[in-house]
């Protein structure tokens, strides 16, 4: 290098890209002081020139030119901050291209473009880090990198995303119905204007398919992760959750399994969970998030924080900066492999099936308030195998016709309780879709 200092540009100047640049500006001192030399933010790109952040960027370039950024000789470390898939995908595979190390908070793109990303970086001899990626703050992704690497991993539980621990937090505090509680999310700022992403688990998936690799070896398989949302939960489900001494969390669960002829399954699965209220996850509330790990040498481990927010996250991907910049000044890279083991061993490695499954489930149907409906949805139950903890019929609400009917399973394969369920809606009784939440009880 040409100085002393590490070089860094930023490519995205909105929430987080201004929380990176305060990070790096006001706290510049005392970097250069754990570091032994400094780490300069040289160049800031956006497309907004004009909007004021909150940052006085002084001498810094700061211009919307990104493709000039990754070319600038002044930048040995590029931060991609722009989110969505194509233009991100672009900008990264540039860098990497360039001999630039790069930094993301983007779990979209790596989630559906990580296995092309990572591999380019390797053959490169570049590096690429996203702690930001995965729990904001939380330094999550390095305790599974470096902190638990002696350990076999067994299981993996995650309360991945703000917006819906939120809201599930709301629902059962206040009794009020999803929508009411979204809206109010909405406006306190904790769920987008089109909070898909985050309330059909979707952003949860994203971030569980990074963790069920670095946790497993497995390369990266976003698509096949089954996922569920919480938009069909009801303050019912909540009541019952409470009293048989649960609560319902949008967890994202990975966990390894081994047969005794040596091969080896995952599970890798995001979906509304029944977890007892004395779980290590149980009193993750708000908009905080969570990670429970489980290895084989350290037992179990827990990693709270916030989980977003332009500060925490700033934090997490300026502690990649400094990660990469020891390694830029030493002139060297790839000290940890970016998915915690080395790109070339990892390999696809097969996901159970949800119906393979065995748990025990709460299932909530609604039917017509008549004689013998109870028997024909027993009497389906039955037929395909699903036996049954309890059953409670609820009391007609005042001007309706149909009825809740909750029904708590023994632990069961969830195929039998999907054919069940298929039997128990054709039913000319019951008036809709049932909704069935599985229980974890081993967290």
């Amino acid at each position: 290098m040409a100085s002393e200092s590490v070089g860094v540009g930023l490519v995205g100047f909105g929430t987080i890209g201004a929380g990176v640049a305060k990070v790096l500006i006001n706290n510049r001192d005392v970097i250069a002081q754990r570091l032994g030399f400094p780490l300069d933010l040289v160049h800031v790109a956006d497309l907004d020139l004009d909007t004021d952040r909150g940052v006085d960027l002084g001498s810094i370039r700061f211009d919307s030119d990104g493709a000039g950024l990754i070319t600038n000789p002044d930048v040995d470390i590029v931060i991609e901050l722009v989110g969505g898939y194509d233009f991100a995908r672009k900008l990264c595979l540039d860098a990497i291209a360039a001999g630039k190390h790069v930094v993301t908070a983007n779990k979209a793109l790596l989630a559906v473009h990580g296995n092309e990303i990572f591999g380019a970086a390797s053959e490169k001899g570049v590096d690429v880090a996203f702690e930001a990626a995965v729990g904001g703050g939380i330094p999550v992704l390095r305790a599974l990198r470096e902190g638990l690497a002696a350990n076999q991993i067994q299981n993996l539980y995650g309360i991945l995303n703000g917006t819906t621990n939120f809201v599930l937090t709301e629902m059962e505090r206040t009794g009020a119905d999803f929508e009411v509680v979204l809206k109010q999310a909405q406006e306190l700022g904790y769920a987008e204007a089109d909070p898909t992403f985050d309330v059909e688990g979707v952003d949860a998936a994203h971030k569980l398919a990074l963790l069920t690799s670095m946790a497993f070896g497995s390369t990266l398989d976003f698509k096949s992760i089954p996922t569920e949302g919480i938009s069909k939960l009801t303050p019912l489900d909540f009541e019952s959750a409470e009293a048989n001494g649960y609560r319902i969390k949008l967890l994202g669960i990975a966990k390894r399994h081994v047969a005794p002829d040596g091969s080896e399954t995952l599970e890798s699965r995001v979906h509304p969970t029944l977890i007892p209220r004395a779980s290590l996850l149980a009193d993750v509330d708000g908009a905080m998030n969570a990670v429970a790990i489980r290895g084989d040498a350290v037992g179990p481990t827990l990693y709270y924080g916030a989980g977003a927010g332009e500060l925490p996250t700033a934090s997490a991907v300026v502690g990649d900066l400094m990660e990469i910049a020891r390694e830029v000044h030493r002139g060297a890279s790839g000290r940890v492999a970016p998915l915690a083991f080395p790109q070339p061993t990892l390999v696809p490695k097969p996901l159970r099936a949800l119906g393979d499954l065995v748990s025990r489930f709460y299932l909530r149907i609604e039917a017509l308030d008549r004689p013998g409906v109870l028997a024909k949805i027993t009497g389906a139950l039955g037929e395909h195998g699903v036996g049954i903890e309890s059953i409670h019929q609820q009391g007609a609400a005042p001007g309706e016709d149909s009825v809740p009917v909750v029904v708590w399973t023994h632990e069961v394969r969830e195929a039998g309780v999907r054919d069940a369920l298929k039997a128990i809606d054709a039913l000319a009784e019951v008036t809709a879709a049932s909704n069935v939440i599985r229980v974890e009880e081993d967290l």
